[in-house]
């Protein structure tokens, strides 16, 4: 991660910022803290999405930090993705350019380059981190709308239908709440319920294919 880029989102004020615990069944399998900046660039805002997720019960220990920056048309335009474990680390580099999005993977000696064609609505996506699924839900309306996710670490491409499906009652660390319920199908994971609140903070991530759960602590 460049030492500017490092200086800039020290810089920015955040206009979110929090952790999330996910858990595959019952147990606990790591922790992901995420940033939410916006700043400005010449055609307008943009917003920058830092995130950390430590997977540390794993063997090898696998961290996953990706730093999105998005556009003012919520498009993202660039990537910096580092990929920690001991025996493949690797850097993932993303950038956005007219009907394709361009990901780089660094590894050891090597470099591999792919194009991958888009068209409409893009969002970055990562099978372990889930912060980026907020970018899903902005996409969201009333109606169902198709959108193209892209998976660099996985060098995939999904397409997606995402749609907003009003306030409903789920659970919350065991209790009950009434939040914002976006959904999203298609692609490996076949479902994922999103759960904003009235905020419009991401705070629940559900994916039942994969047992997996993920809530946002508590603020103290």
């Amino acid at each position: 991660m460049s030492a500017a880029l490092l200086l800039l989102l020290a810089l920015q004020a955040p206009l979110d910022e929090g952790t999330l615990v996910v858990r595959e069944d019952t147990a606990e399998v790591a922790r992901e803290s995420f940033r939410l900046m916006s700043g400005h660039e010449a055609g307008g805002v943009m917003w920058t999405l830092a995130s950390t997720s430590r997977y540390e019960r794993r063997r090898p220990m696998l961290v996953l930090a990706p730093i999105l920056e998005v556009a003012g048309d919520s498009q993202p335009s660039n990537l910096e993705f580092d990929v920690a474990n001991p025996i493949s680390p690797s850097r993932i580099l993303g950038q956005a350019s007219r009907g394709r999005f361009t990901v780089r993977q660094l590894g050891r000696g090597t470099e591999r380059a792919r194009e991958i064609p888009v068209s409409g609505r893009v969002v970055v996506l990562d099978d372990s981190v889930y912060s980026l699924y907020l970018f899903a839900a902005w996409a969201a309306g009333p109606r169902p709308a198709a959108i193209t996710g892209i998976v660099p670490r996985a060098a995939r491409r999904d397409t997606l239908t995402v749609q907003d499906l009003g306030a409903a009652v789920t659970t919350l660390h065991g209790n009950p709440v009434t939040l914002r319920h976006i959904s999203v199908s298609g692609g490996p994971n076949r479902q994922v319920d999103l759960w904003l609140d009235d905020g419009g903070r991401l705070v629940k991530v559900e994916i039942p294919s994969r047992r997996v759960r993920v809530e946002r602590l508590s603020s103290p």
